[in-house]
């Protein structure tokens, strides 16, 4: 038998951090996921997923993630279910994760542009307005 999720997601909200009595660091968070189709007014849903991660990886997305970050879960689904305060039964269906990957540098916000600090970056084009480069011999690898 098979139980295997991948997903890719921004939270919804900071991570909850907490500590079972035993001193176990637990952190639950959910992720908004983009369906890959459009509902009939052509707008993208999104389904909101209940994650929850243990030990380390847990104090690792309190301490790096927060609302808004474009994250990577990859673990397994969990049911449970307990007697609510009313009697009923309640189901709770959640994600465990096995690890969880930051898919954004630190400190990178999606809604805003990045600085321009001055410095040159990989991806501008040196040829730009007839620009030319220096390049010395040595500097080819042939």
């Amino acid at each position: 038998m098979m139980n295997r999720v991948i997903l890719v997601g921004r939270l919804t909200k900071d991570p909850d951090l907490r500590y079972t009595p035993n001193g176990v660091p637990v952190a639950t968070f959910t992720l908004a996921v983009n369906r890959s189709f459009t509902n009939q007014q052509g707008e993208r849903e999104a389904d909101f997923i209940n994650v929850v991660v243990w030990r380390k990886p847990a104090e690792n997305a309190a301490n790096f993630l927060k609302k808004g970050s474009l994250a990577g879960v990859d673990g397994k689904i969990q049911t449970r279910s307990f007697d609510g305060q009313d009697g009923k039964k309640v189901y709770i269906t959640e994600v465990v994760a096995e690890s969880v990957q930051f898919l954004e540098p630190k400190g990178n916000s999606n809604s805003s542009p990045p600085k321009d600090d001055g410095n040159k970056r990989v991806n501008d084009d040196p040829f730009a307005n007839g620009g030319t480069i220096d390049i010395q011999d040595d500097d080819l690898p042939f």
